[in-house]
């Protein structure tokens, strides 16, 4: 047994560890490297609470919401293990995995005895030799902690969830909202469930997955068969006192996993397992009842052309557009040319698009400055969807890629592009904001801080699925939001991927899938 007792801890209250793995892997996208880690946040130590209790920083949103809870509900001692946090990317390289797990593995060795553990992960992580390291995570540290120090996780809610992880955690909650804005609240929720179990609470679990891979443009959540899951789970624990939590997580299809595929997860409070499973049998049954309510027409790139087209004559009001199929938020490159060649070619006034992924290109306007006008080519070196674009363009703006979100999913957190510059595309003038990082477009800082007016704009390309939502809204109303079939690593149609390790019968890629219920429901 590891629970800390007496000195001490009694004192300035339990301790509690802080770790967590950050990434949704795209098993179509190369594989992510330690410096994808290491550009966008790799702490360790006392570092994360200087910056969890600092204001705006480059950690995930839960780890202040976390701090923040647990510092206004008592006395505490955190003990701040390792955050690592890529953008979405392709599997972790293996030797990336096994080096950020050691490190884990020895902090949190070292920093026995404790209390407690908050695993703040993404939950679609997966390396090239682990298809589980989400769940290896979990289960490393309920092999260090014991089995009796309260474990709470917290995971995305396109998180693929493995039995392994539901085993090694005492209680689970994930993200209630896409757009993403609900990290703090999660992980305060997380915060009030340690508090409980170091109290004494003892919780119990039940997990299903189904034959149900949503494709991520009927995952959003402020209306849809999703939005209606998110809802049901949240009436269950508003009528249920024992039901602690109830999350439906969507998945992510992407990571062509065994383990992919809508998941319920439910904790429940006094031990009662029998609780917890009618609750997530309920949740299952609404969510099987619902799944040919998942579709959703996406509009082809020469309707999305039309549209632009109108709206900068003035005959509709402006709009935004999703260039769903490449979106860095979900693994994609950033750098498909697809919608920009259609709108540069058609010439449609008053377009800006963002963010388009080319460090080269970026290099390039920084060393010629602004005013220059020259050949700008895009994708320099092609790839299977990325392809080469040549326009003759002048540099509007230079900057160091560096901000702070104002809204939505990025409110409060920094971010960087890498170098960055806004480009005229001189035939069409059309705008086009160059990074050099991979980041998604969803934070209207990314275009203004290169001097666009978003409201002047008749029409505005997103490198984004769906976060966008909650950073443009107060530009462009849910009538005026597009999101446009193109190719690329993030291609809502599903059909489009050879898929080797998804189970398959699966619906909507199957229409004969069929879910058999477990053996124990019966039984409720």
């Amino acid at each position: 047994m590891h629970r800390s007792t007496g000195g001490e801890t009694a004192t300035q209250g339990p301790r509690v560890a802080v770790l967590g793995l950050h990434l949704e892997a795209n098993a179509f996208a190369p594989p992510t490297t330690r410096e994808d880690f290491e550009r966008q946040c790799l702490a360790r130590g006392e570092e994360i609470t200087t910056l969890a209790r600092g204001g705006a920083s480059h950690l995930p949103g839960e780890i202040p919401g976390f701090y923040r809870r647990m510092d206004e509900t008592g006395s505490w001692m955190p003990v701040p293990v390792l955050i690592a946090a890529a953008p979405p990317g392709g599997p972790i390289a293996q030797a990336v995995l096994a080096d950020l797990l050691d490190e884990m593995a020895r902090r949190l060795a070292a920093a026995l005895p404790l209390d407690g553990v908050y695993i703040a992960s993404h939950g679609a992580s997966s390396a090239t030799g682990d298809e589980d390291s989400d769940g290896t995570l979990a289960a490393m540290v309920r092999r260090i902690v014991g089995p009796t120090v309260p474990v709470v996780a917290s995971h995305d809610l396109h998180c693929n969830v493995s039995e392994r992880l539901v085993e090694s955690v005492d209680a689970f909650a994930a993200y209630r909202t896409n757009p993403h804005v609900d990290m703090a609240a999660r992980a305060a929720e997380c915060a009030d469930l340690l508090r409980e179990m170091l109290a004494g609470e003892r919780m119990a679990r039940a997990f299903l997955r189904l034959p149900l891979c949503p494709p991520t443009v009927t995952l959003l959540t402020a209306e849809g068969p999703y939005a209606d899951l998110v809802r049901e789970a949240e009436a269950l624990m508003a009528a249920d006192p024992r039901i602690a939590n109830a999350s439906v997580t969507g998945g992510f299809v992407f990571s062509d996993l065994p383990k992919c595929g809508l998941c319920v997860t439910v904790t429940a409070r006094g031990g009662d397992r029998a609780a917890a499973r009618a609750a997530a049998l309920c949740l299952a049954r609404l969510a099987w009842a619902g799944r040919h309510r998942h579709a959703r027409r996406l509009l082809s790139i020469a309707e999305a052309v039309e549209i632009a087209r109108r709206a900068a004559r003035g005959e509709e009001a402006p709009a935004i557009f999703s260039d769903a199929g490449d979106n860095p938020g979900g693994g994609g490159r950033g750098n498909t040319a697809w919608l920009l060649a259609a709108l540069h070619e058609a010439r449609v006034p008053g377009v800006v698009l963002g963010v388009f992924v080319d460090p080269a290109l970026a290099a390039e306007a920084h060393a010629l400055g602004e005013g220059a006008a020259f050949e700008a080519v895009f994708n320099r070196v092609e790839s299977e969807f990325s392809k080469r674009l040549a326009a003759p363009a002048r540099v509007l703006a230079l900057r160091d890629g560096k901000g702070v979100g104002r809204r939505g999913t990025m409110a409060g957190r920094r971010f960087d592009l890498g170098p960055s510059a806004l480009l005229e595309l001189r035939e069409s003038g059309l705008r086009v904001v160059v990074g050099s990082l991979r980041r998604q477009c969803h934070e209207p800082r990314m275009l203004e801080m290169h001097g666009v007016d978003i409201a002047a704009a008749r029409a505005v390309v997103v490198k984004s699925r769906g976060h966008f939502r909650a950073g443009f809204d107060e530009f462009f109303p849910e009538a005026r939001i597009f999101e446009v079939d193109t190719p690329g690593l993030t291609s809502p149609v599903l059909a489009n991927f050879a898929w080797k390790r998804l189970p398959r019968p699966v619906f909507p890629l199957d229409p004969e899938a069929a879910w058999r219920e477990p053996g124990w429901a019966a039984g409720l």
